[in-house]
């Protein structure tokens, strides 16, 4: 990429695990080590100085790891937690506290159903007080069916470029993103381009960049691409995203967006 790098370039989307860890009945258990100094040194080659730490699925609800790192980099990390249901304001508030200003729904490979999510009105209100955005990841076309049980009024940010079924306007989940956008902020992570089930990267960005600006876009390398290793060269990574949304929208994806989206702190505790 031909491009002299921003102090403020941000990933917002990585992860960093133990080998064999992961809560009892996790789906995916890692045979390796993805390590946070890993992940700076690969960040750091090609102009990112930022990050934010997602944490992953087979972790649960433990986000021990992430709030420690948090503590020690709290000028250049954020993070996105997973939370039960019934967390309470403070879990959230610690969570804040640290750095973290999202909550993630990881509900790929499992159920798209979510009753105990559309009964937690106390940690949606906690999040408007916070200022955080939920982070949702879905099966293929699975966003329609997820966004009508979540709250309308919740900034909203989806993972691997919102998965639709085509890269098409008139897919449903592209449709349903174009209608939310209308009324609360809303942000599609170009992200994951392995995890699209055939649909075409470079057409779906593109028609995301056209129905949503690049004011509503993030990058995110989703690094160490699990399952997907042997795809993950950060080089090659970040690389794509010049390619999917051109030379001139670059700052705005990589600094503005998220900055504003996670470093904005405008609501202290």
């Amino acid at each position: 990429m031909n491009s002299q790098p921003s102090k403020n370039w941000v990933d917002t989307h990585f992860h960093v695990f133990h080998a064999g860890v992961a809560v009892k009945g996790a789906r995916y258990v890692p045979h390796y080590t993805a390590a946070l100094q890993d992940w700076i040194a690969l960040a750091q080659g090609v102009g990112v100085t930022r990050g934010v730490w997602v944490q992953p699925s087979f972790l649960g609800i433990d986000n021990s790891l992430m709030v420690s790192a948090l503590k020690t980099h709290s000028d250049v990390l954020r993070g996105v937690a997973v939370v039960a249901a019934t967390a309470d304001v403070e879990v959230l508030e610690a969570l804040h506290a640290v750095g973290v200003r999202g909550l993630r729904l990881n509900l790929a490979g499992i159920s798209h159903d979510i009753p105990e999510w559309t009964q937690a009105e106390p940690v949606w209100h906690t999040m408007h007080q916070l200022g955080w955005h939920l982070e949702v990841h879905t099966d293929q076309g699975g966003l329609p069916k997820v966004l009508a049980q979540l709250p309308t009024d919740m900034p909203l940010v989806v993972d691997h470029m919102g998965k639709p079924n085509e890269a098409h306007a008139m897919d449903a989940s592209v449709a349903a993103l174009i209608a939310r956008t209308k009324h609360v902020p809303t942000y599609v992570k170009l992200s994951g381009a392995y995890r699209l089930g055939g649909v075409d990267a470079l057409n779906l960005a593109r028609i995301w960049l056209h129905e949503l600006g690049p004011s509503a876009l993030l990058w995110g390398s989703d690094w160490p691409c699990t399952n997907h290793e042997q795809l993950a060269s950060y080089p090659d990574l970040f690389a794509s995203l010049e390619t999917w949304v051109g030379h001139e929208h670059l700052d705005q994806v990589l600094s503005h967006n998220p900055q504003r989206l996670y470093w904005s702190d405008a609501v202290p505790l």
